[in-house]
């Protein structure tokens, strides 16, 4: 007896991969796109065509095309998370959902990844008001003492404070350099190879130059020039200009100037981080704002799997 898909495991978080894939043509664009790791996307990719027991997609160049069963797939799936879709429209009238407000602040670097669940969430409760704030860390911690937001998200929460911080997702750091540095195609560096660099680095404030300076107190300081700067996007501009190198979250060199900017391979590096959804200790979460953070961890956990 053939199985039915719900008996294969099939998730709907492989579907919306697929549908990503399928509409970018490409499994990298795709991963950039939904915010994923490449692997993941591809992984993800695999365990579809094992449980639907047939080839999706085809290669022709560096272009992926559907095949005729991944057509058929696609819209399938397309009607399928149209149903899904209004039938959460309808049970959040009945729930309460059919206005509201959704406030939301962000360090700057997750500026990249919040957009992609505030998008689907306002997808599904199309009356519900968001609010979305970026910041440096010191501006949102600010935020969060004056309890202006339902969530905060942070890559190093302010410990200090009486919070829930719930981990989100890893956010690796890496050394950037402009793609035509001497050292952008070498292995195992070291601090000592990079030592007539200029350094740039965020502001005193921000997440990132916190996790970097509690990573050189650890390891030891590089006797690197520093430069200060105020965004990670003037650093990618004054990288790609040959100003200097700078450590970024990876999931913003992504997005920032594909093609101009490399990863350096340092040894001690990437430097681990993660991001957290962040609220205070006692809060009471509005409707909307329960909504939001049963959507995110709808999300996680497809993933998860």
């Amino acid at each position: 007896m053939i199985k039915s898909f719900h008996t294969r495991q099939l998730t709907f978080r492989q579907l919306e991969i697929f549908r990503s894939v399928a509409d970018c043509g490409s499994v990298t664009d795709a991963a950039k796109t939904l915010h994923l790791a490449q692997p993941t996307v591809s992984t993800q990719l695999a365990k579809l065509a094992q449980t639907t027991q047939t080839a999706l997609f085809e290669q022709v160049g560096k272009k992926l095309y559907l095949t005729d069963a991944g057509q058929e797939l696609l819209e399938a799936s397309r009607d399928l998370f149209a149903v899904l879709e209004n039938l959460e429209m309808r049970l959040a009238k009945r729930a309460g959902l059919s206005f509201g407000h959704l406030r939301l602040s962000a360090v700057t670097t997750s500026k990249y990844l919040v957009p992609t669940w505030l998008g689907s969430f306002c997808r599904l409760y199309p009356s519900i008001e968001p609010e979305f704030n970026v910041g440096n860390r010191a501006e949102i911690i600010a935020r969060l003492r004056q309890n202006l937001d339902d969530f905060y998200i942070f890559s190093h929460p302010p410990r200090e404070l009486d919070i829930n911080a719930q981990p989100i997702t890893d956010n690796p750091l890496v050394l950037i350099a402009p793609q035509d540095h001497p050292l952008a195609n070498q292995a195992d560096l070291t601090w000592s190879d990079l030592r007539n660099e200029r350094f740039l680095i965020r502001e005193q404030g921000s997440g990132t130059r916190f996790a970097i300076e509690g990573f050189f107190k650890e390891y030891g300081a590089p006797h690197l020039r520093p430069l200060t700067i105020a965004s990670n996007e003037a650093i990618k501009e004054s990288v790609v200009a040959g100003l200097g190198i700078a450590i970024i979250s990876r999931h913003a060199l992504s997005h920032m100037a594909p093609g101009n900017l490399v990863e350096l391979q340092v040894k001690e590096l990437p430097i681990k981080s993660r991001w957290y959804l962040v609220t205070p200790q006692g809060k009471v979460a509005s409707p909307a704002a329960q909504a939001f953070y049963e959507h995110v961890n709808r999300l996680l956990d497809d993933i998860a799997q």
